[in-house]
Order: C-alpha cells, then sequence, then structure tokens
C-alpha cells in the first residue's frame, strides 16, 4: 500500500485527495465550477501541507486521464506532472469513465450480478461520451463518442439490465425508455472515487511517461450515429 496524491479536473468539477494504504485521508472539491484555474493549484498545495504535517510520504500522483474537457485535463495534468517532477514521483492515470463507476460499484443501491454499467459525461445536444463495463469493470464495449437515440444502447438493454449515470446520463432519460434501463443520479467524477484504480495500476506497476503522457480530450472521439449497434467509437 502507498500514499497516493489524486487529482480529477476532466468536467467542470474539480477535486484532490489523498488516499494511504486504500483509506482516505484528505478530500477537497469544488462542484460550482468549472474553477480549475482558481482552486486546483490550492486544493493541491493544501493535500501536499496535509501529507507533510502528518509525516506521512507521498508515493505517487494518480490523475483523471479523460475523455474530459481539454482546459480542465490541461490543468490536472499540469499540476499532476509538476509534482511528480518536484519530487521524482510515479505518475498513474485513472480512467474517467471508469473512475466514474466506482461510486456506483460502492454505493447503496443493489446491482444485478449480471449488470452492465454505462458512464456517460456530458458533451453536446444528445452526445455523450461514454462506454460498457461490466460488474468487474471488464470493458464490454470501448470508449466512444455516441449520438443517442432509443436505438444506442439496444443491443445490451435487449439482454442485461443497464444502468446509465453521469452527468450525460439524465438528458438521455427521456429517450432511452427501455424496460431495462435505469439511471442512477448525483454521480460526479471526484477524486476521493480514485485510489481503488490508482492503487491497481501502482500495484501492477502501470506508470505513465511524465514527459509524454496526454489525458483523452473530447476531440480525439468522432461521434457515431445510432446505426452502430455498437454505438460510438474511437476516431
Amino acid at each position: 500500500m502507498a500514499c497516493i496524491l489524486h487529482i480529477e479536473t476532466s468536467t467542470k468539477a474539480c477535486s484532490v485527495a489523498l488516499s494511504e494504504n486504500g483509506s482516505l485521508i484528505f478530500h477537497k472539491e469544488d462542484l460550482e465550477g468549472p474553477n480549475h484555474a482558481v482552486v486546483c493549484g490550492v486544493f493541491v498545495d493544501e493535500a501536499l501541507s496535509f501529507a507533510n504535517s502528518h509525516a506521512i510520504p507521498v508515493d505517487a500522483v494518480a490523475v483523471s486521464e479523460g475523455p474530459g474537457s481539454y482546459t480542465g485535463l490541461r490543468i490536472g495534468v499540469s499540476l499532476a506532472k509538476g509534482v511528480c517532477y518536484g519530487r521524482d514521483l510515479p505518475l498513474l492515470s485513472v480512467p474517467t469513465l471508469k473512475l466514474l463507476c466506482v461510486p456506483v460499484l460502492l454505493g447503496k443501491e443493489e446491482l444485478p450480478d449480471d449488470a452492465l454499467l454505462v458512464p456517460m459525461i456530458d458533451a453536446r445536444r444528445m452526445e455523450v461520451y461514454s462506454a460498457v463495463y461490466d460488474r468487474a469493470l471488464r470493458e464490454v464495449r470501448p470508449i466512444g463518442a455516441d449520438i443517442v437515440d432509443a436505438d444506442t444502447y439496444l443491443p445490451y438493454l435487449e439482454e442485461y439490465p443497464v444502468f446509465f449515470f453521469g452527468d450525460g446520463a439524465m438528458k438521455c432519460q427521456s429517450v432511452i425508455q427501455h424496460k431495462n434501463a435505469h439511471f442512477i443520479e448525483g454521480i460526479v467524477p471526484l477524486a476521493k472515487w480514485m485510489f481503488p484504480l490508482a492503487e491497481r495500476s501502482l500495484h501492477l506497476g502501470e506508470r505513465q511517461d511524465v514527459a509524454y503522457f496526454e489525458p483523452f480530450y473530447f476531440k480525439e472521439y468522432k461521434a457515431t450515429a445510432s446505426s452502430s449497434p455498437f454505438g460510438g467509437v474511437l476516431k
């Protein structure tokens, strides 16, 4: 186990956290943004000061890798790289859509064993950035930019209970009305949920190159119409 600094700036929310030995020990968040340029650096300084004041050495830095907004991700990744360079720490990246699944999997809502999870990040109009995972966070369908209508996720809805969540999900509720569609409100990508994924990456040695790591911006994905049974695909 280790102490990890977590930075999440992929959406309008901005948050920073510290975890140690699988437990959350510090967390600050701003949900009124986007105010990343104003608050993220302050949160990082407060987190590092907390670690220093408690004589806790920080062992790694984890950053949310997107998909997400260009400005938010650039700020988060730049800060993460700066701490890694300054303290000679490894850089870890956490996929934002998998991050969104963590509070759902750890939440109070009981999920069927065969449930599929569809985290959604809002884009514009009826576009979202999403992927499809099973309960073990195995990828059923890769990340894509979807133009959502009633048929976009139909192949999955015909076979499984599908849970939609994230800031792109609520606008889709009026068009996805299948009996197997379930919507969970209030799920936001936050740094305090990053540690299970970050600790796994650290354990497996899945470190990023601090000099060359780049996050996944919205523009890297191409929206596809729902005529494809598998929704959006990578560009």
